[in-house]
């Protein structure tokens, strides 16, 4: 008996090192998932260092230089390596700070939106039918409206702000998480470790939190992470519509906006933010692939 229910219960600490090894060694069989990784530490590094790496204040205008090229290109300097933009502000200092504020917008999207979810799944899963039913249904009737109007209709009701925008894109990814923590928990309400434990007087709290949670981890991990790439991808479409962070913030889908109406005369305005969110939306979701393979039992097996 001891020996079946062993997998589905969480592990001794002596036996962790051993599921971190098999996670890596999982893991790194996908080549993108590692690359994507890479670079996600890397932009994740310039978020936390944005200060001391950009060679400049990111709202410091240098108006003799506006619209200088790339350094490559002929007009450029290498005093601003990736160019400048209409008002003169170094682009290279922009996007790093960028990062900053793109990350800041994934962590607390994905925290918000994963805690209330998976809170609100594990309530739907242990309900009654009827309350099972009711959050059910709620859920359906927001994953019915497109994620980006959604998100957009209450960012025009809050006000526009990058605090509102993270509110809006929280509350429109949220139903992914009660769907996939309420399956989760009825498969593994079945299981007979929870039997067990119902047996041996576990109360419903600690079925919930104690019991069941933990086994439902891996594919709420792996939301989690493409939900970080959601996030970017939202916050960088409100902003680029005007209903998320505001100028001079250097958001990406902020400089975006501001660059509009040189697309033509400055392609590099447009392009390196444009760049930015594309390898790290990019990257992301290659990490949240290797994680699946490497969290997935089936895939394990096959």
């Amino acid at each position: 008996m001891t020996n079946a229910l062993a997998p589905s219960h969480p592990s001794s600490a002596s036996e962790r090192p051993g599921q971190l090894r098999e996670f890596w060694y999982y893991f790194r069989e996908n080549r993108g998932a590692v690359f994507g990784l890479w670079i996600f530490l890397a932009f994740a590094f310039c978020a936390a260092f944005a200060p001391f790496l950009s060679p400049y204040d990111p709202t410091e205008q240098f108006r003799q230089h506006a619209l200088q090229p790339p350094a490559w290109q002929e007009g450029g300097s290498w005093a601003f390596p990736l160019g400048t933009d209409p008002l003169g502000r170094d682009m290279l200092s922009r996007l790093i700070e960028g990062a900053r504020y793109s990350f800041f917008v994934g962590i607390v999207v994905v925290t918000i939106a994963a805690s209330g979810g998976v809170l609100v799944g594990l309530i739907s899963g242990f309900a009654p039918k009827w309350l099972d039913t009711i959050i059910t249904r709620i859920m359906d009737i927001i994953l019915a409206f497109p994620s980006l109007l959604l998100a957009l209709v209450l960012v025009a009701i809050l006000g526009p702000s990058l605090i509102n925008a993270m509110i809006a894109i929280a509350i429109v990814l949220q139903p992914h998480y009660v769907r996939l923590t309420r399956a989760s928990v009825l498969a593994e309400r079945q299981r007979d470790y929870v039997t067990a434990a119902r047996v041996v007087g576990a109360g419903r709290l600690r079925l919930m939190f104690v019991t069941v949670l933990p086994n439902c981890l891996a594919p709420i991990i792996v939301q989690a992470a493409l939900s970080f790439s959601t996030a970017i991808l939202d916050a960088a479409a409100l902003g680029f519509l005007g209903m998320g962070a505001q100028p001079p913030t250097p958001e990406w889908g902020t400089m975006l906006a501001e660059a509009r109406e040189f697309i033509l005369r400055a392609w590099w305005v447009v392009t390196f933010p444009g760049l930015a969110i594309l390898i790290s939306v990019l990257a992301i979701n290659l990490m949240g692939d290797g994680l699946r393979d490497a969290l997935d039992p089936k895939l394990k097996r096959s």
